[in-house]
């Protein structure tokens, strides 16, 4: 396997195991790991907290008036083996991955002041290379020439049902049907809105893991990696 370091941006729909198979290939390849997604949703969270957001209304202008306000920060916890998300030197991790801030983060996400300012943060990250980044628009606008650009997928039913086991395992009380009208609702914001939609980039590699378990979903996307090093052998 090539010494050269490559960035490696995956992109994809909701709950789709991004975050997951990208921590397992930081891991494995000795990258920095990036969620972005963890980004949006720690605006999102300094959103609600600010009351800048909630059912009845977006106060966007506002919260475009604070974003200098907000610094976020990624800090390897060595025993969960993966970096938390701090919000201005706290710890948010557990905070931004409740059901709340998951029916936000679409709309706080089609702010394109919110977008500049963390798609140049994002950008900065990946200057040396030997990254994995994952989010909504990593291969075709935050890194553009990475070396291998991944577009996941599920049915939205999948993915429901993981999100669903997953924030019943976290404790959260929370109804299916919500979970799903979350999937479902982000899928479109994601895809509709004006600046930077969700689209798979013309040169990444679709990969459907409805019916993948995670070993083989990461044994699949670690032969990609392989196979994209041997290229600069």
């Amino acid at each position: 396997m090539s010494n050269k370091k490559i960035t490696i941006a995956i992109d994809g729909y909701s709950s789709t195991g991004k975050s997951t198979v990208a921590k397992q290939l930081a891991n494995y390849l000795g990258y920095i790991y990036v969620d972005s997604g963890a980004m949006y949703r720690a605006v999102t969270y300094f959103a609600m907290q600010n009351g800048f957001i909630d059912e009845l209304h977006f106060n966007i202008e506002g919260l475009i008036s604070k974003l200098n306000n907000i610094d976020i920060s990624f800090k390897f916890n060595e025993t969960l083996g993966f970096a938390e998300v701090y919000l201005n030197n706290e710890n948010i991790e557990k905070a931004i991955r409740t059901l709340e801030v998951s029916n936000f983060v679409s709309k706080v996400a089609t702010a394109s002041e919110v977008r500049e300012k963390l798609v140049q943060q994002q950008k900065y990250m990946g200057l040396n290379k030997g990254v994995v980044m994952d989010g909504r628009d990593i291969g075709t606008v935050v890194f553009p020439d990475a070396e291998l650009k991944i577009f996941m997928t599920a049915s939205a039913e999948t993915r429901a049902k993981r999100r669903y086991h997953e924030l019943l395992n976290r404790g959260d009380n929370v109804d299916y049907n919500d979970v799903l009208k979350n999937v479902v609702d982000r899928d479109y914001i994601d895809t509709n809105r004006a600046d930077s939609p969700l689209v798979k980039a013309e040169d990444a590699i679709e990969i459907d893991n409805s019916n993948l378990s995670l070993e083989e979903q990461f044994q699949k996307i670690l032969q990609l990696v392989t196979m994209t090093l041997e290229g600069f052998e």
